[in-house]
């Protein structure tokens, strides 16, 4: 599971995180009803802001799920329509870029030629089933495609002194198409300018916030990173993202919602936390004059043998198609050691919780809040 959007209970009213699992189970249910179980491991948490802004433009479509561990085996009413379609298509089509970067650069797993080379298929394939599913909502792919592709080229040509917002367009242009089509979707093309407006910054939000986390072990391993090719600071990547947040908050003022408690949620507040979370780890703080939260301790675990290749990857299928890899505690499929899924991370309030959030001051400093109902007291 990737993305920016991770809100905690405690960051989300009740009636919101149940609207929020409904619409991350319909993406992983219409990712695995459209294209395969193997195309629910593309579920992210961003992807489904699109099945949500969708929603809340027109109104909630519904329907019934079985059980599944991320909701403790228990049966939900999870979100359906187009909304989640156009999220699985945008999640799949980004899913297979991804892919294909990991095995390009070598990373990890994909550096063995056993892995690659079916990488390169599941790439491929997945790159046809959203072009095909893209076109029964009236959604070209291409435009996401394309942007992976002037991706690699820009990265490959960037150097000291590039403009960082230069590397950050593919990124603007892809997640602005994707949001600009959720009003065409919810039959309001009014819509449409001011949420291309908030996806493009959403985009440079996620690619500069990608980046700035992924630094220091992307210089530790001597791997490509946008700040770093380009000599930008952390503090002008924060200013960078901050801004961004700024101008998500303004465009969002000038759509016309149905609903607009969880898009306001999600693109306003979780966006600010998500900042806060990468440019101010050791306080975690949510905004300016949050008391900081002190880092909780891990649980000691006896190391284990790592499995071979072709039992790990025939463990990690098994977690996969079983929504354990993405929703429960797990056992890692080749190193043994324990890793926190979905369902740990979003149990009770505060148990294991390291987003240093403080319920009763999430929306401190913020006035943006004084003509919805997404549940903050700002």
């Amino acid at each position: 599971m990737f993305g920016i959007i991770r809100p905690c209970r405690h960051s989300l009213p009740e009636p919101l995180q149940a609207a929020w699992l409904a619409h991350l189970c319909g993406l992983c249910l219409a990712l695995r009803d459209g294209h395969g179980q193997l195309a629910r491991t593309a579920t992210n948490y961003d992807g489904l802001v699109i099945s949500v802004l969708v929603e809340a433009q027109s109104a909630p479509s519904r329907r019934q799920a079985g059980p599944c561990p991320l909701r403790g085996m228990r049966g939900a009413q999870v979100a359906d329509g187009e909304g989640a379609r156009l999220a699985a298509t945008v999640s799949l089509a980004l899913a297979a870029a991804k892919v294909r970067d990991h095995v390009l650069d070598g990373d990890g797993v994909f550096g063995r030629r056993p892995v690659a080379g079916p990488a390169r298929a599941v790439a491929r394939r997945w790159d046809r089933q959203s072009g095909w599913a893209g076109g029964r909502i009236g959604f070209d792919t291409t435009v996401l495609l394309e942007a992976a592709d002037r991706q690699g080229e820009l990265e490959r040509t960037a150097t000291a002194g590039s403009p960082l917002l230069t590397l950050t367009e593919p990124t603007e242009t892809a997640t602005a198409a994707a949001t600009a089509h959720t009003a065409v979707l919810a039959g309001r093309p009014g819509n449409a300018a001011a949420l291309h407006e908030a996806g493009r910054l959403f985009g440079r939000l996620a690619h500069l916030l990608d980046a700035a986390e992924d630094q220091a072990e992307d210089e530790a391993k001597g791997a490509w990173n946008p700040l770093t090719a380009t000599g930008t600071t952390r503090a002008e990547a924060e200013r960078l993202c901050r801004d961004a947040v700024h101008g998500i908050r303004l465009a969002l003022a000038e759509v016309e919602f149905t609903d607009d408690a969880l898009p306001h949620r999600l693109l306003v507040h979780e966006t600010r936390r998500a900042v806060d979370r990468v440019f101010t780890p050791a306080t975690g703080a949510t905004g300016p004059g949050i008391p900081q939260a002190p880092e909780r301790p891990h649980p000691p675990h006896e190391p284990r043998e790592p499995r071979g290749l072709l039992a790990g990857c025939a463990m990690w299928a098994l977690l996969a198609c079983s929504c354990q890899l993405l929703c429960c505690e797990h056992t890692d499929p080749w190193s043994g050691e324990r890793r926190e899924g979905f369902c740990s991370r979003h149990g009770n309030p505060c148990d294991g919780c390291d987003c240093g959030c403080d319920a009763c001051n999430c929306c401190s400093d913020c006035s943006c809040c004084d003509s919805c109902d997404c549940g903050c007291d700002c």
